[in-house]
């Protein structure tokens, strides 16, 4: 485990190092120019050419970009252009609206998938199966930008029963979690049937069926058990799209977490803190994965981690 452990943290930083790299040099190439966004275009050009040498935006590309990874190495994200803070404090402060929103959007996405894909299986080519394949087929269809302001519609403007934006509570939380876990559940929906469906005649569950047991601890204990190893990997996938995905769903809501973060600092060009938001979100991503390889040795004895 702990040999494990060390060789997927290792790996980890050559990854974080090629995400900070591309991030660093396609921000940069976006059209715009911080100092503009700052000053205003018709701040004087002595004030201009001050600003840009506090900022080091004077300096060639490839300085900035040493200087970026020397203070990366130190522990420092930099400044923010527009606020004059910490980039690090500025993400810690909104990054637990984000994982608060992936989390809860998960959950209702397992909520809904599970039940519904062994319900599926189960009633194979049944009324009920061909519904809930509609439901999942309608569920991947429906993009998220089109799904929050129906939701806010419907649930906040006409029946008045949930706020329109904010983070002010769990009232706040369900509509946003719902528009990003209707996608995920549709997905999973359908991979838990196929799944289930898979190892449904199975040895083990072929002979689990013939010492007598009922087709719930057949299904539960046996046959489900096994086919959960796709449906987690998937999922661990599945929490890398929501965490970008967010991006969208936040600005809709208004959610303040890292997402809506990401958008207003490329509006405002504000490098340093764009970097920061993006190398959040993929060290959380390598993070999942990591958690998610370690929940297949729970799940099935007979993966071993810390083979070569």
């Amino acid at each position: 485990m702990a040999k494990f452990l060390i060789r997927r943290l290792l790996w980890m930083l050559p990854v974080a190092l090629g995400v900070v790299t591309l991030v660093f040099f396609l921000i940069h190439l976006l059209p715009g120019d911080p100092v503009d966004m700052i000053l205003g275009e018709t701040a004087p050009a002595v004030d201009r050419a001050a600003l840009r040498s506090a900022l080091h935006l004077d300096r060639p590309i490839l300085w900035q970009y040493g200087h970026f990874l020397s203070e990366i190495a130190r522990g420092n994200l930099g400044t923010s252009f527009s606020t004059q803070q910490p980039v690090l404090q500025i993400i810690v402060a909104r990054y637990p609206a984000t994982l608060e929103l992936a989390i809860a959007a998960t959950l209702i996405a397992l909520f809904i998938a599970i039940p519904l894909g062994i319900v599926s299986a189960i009633l194979r080519d049944s009324l009920a199966d061909h519904a809930i394949l509609l439901f999942s087929l309608l569920g991947a269809s429906m993009p998220g930008f089109w799904i929050g302001p129906l939701l806010i519609i419907v649930f906040s403007l006409q029946l008045d029963l949930l706020p329109v934006s904010g983070r002010s509570g769990i009232a706040s939380l369900i509509l946003p979690a719902v528009t990003l876990g209707i996608g995920m559940a549709a997905v999973l929906t359908q991979l838990a049937r196929s799944s289930l469906l898979e190892v449904m005649h199975a040895e083990f569950v072929l002979s689990a069926k013939a010492k007598g047991l009922s087709q719930r601890s057949v299904i539960l204990k046996h046959a489900f058990r096994c086919a959960l190893i796709p449906i987690v990997t998937v999922v661990g996938l599945q929490v890398g799209a929501l965490l970008t995905g967010t991006i969208i769903t936040e600005t809709i809501f208004s959610w303040p977490g890292l997402g809506r973060l990401t958008i207003q600092a490329i509006q405002s060009r504000d490098y340093p803190l764009v970097q920061g938001c993006i190398l959040f979100t993929a060290m959380t991503y390598l993070f999942v994965n990591l958690l998610v390889d370690l929940f297949y040795a729970k799940i099935d004895p007979r993966i071993k981690l810390n083979r070569d």
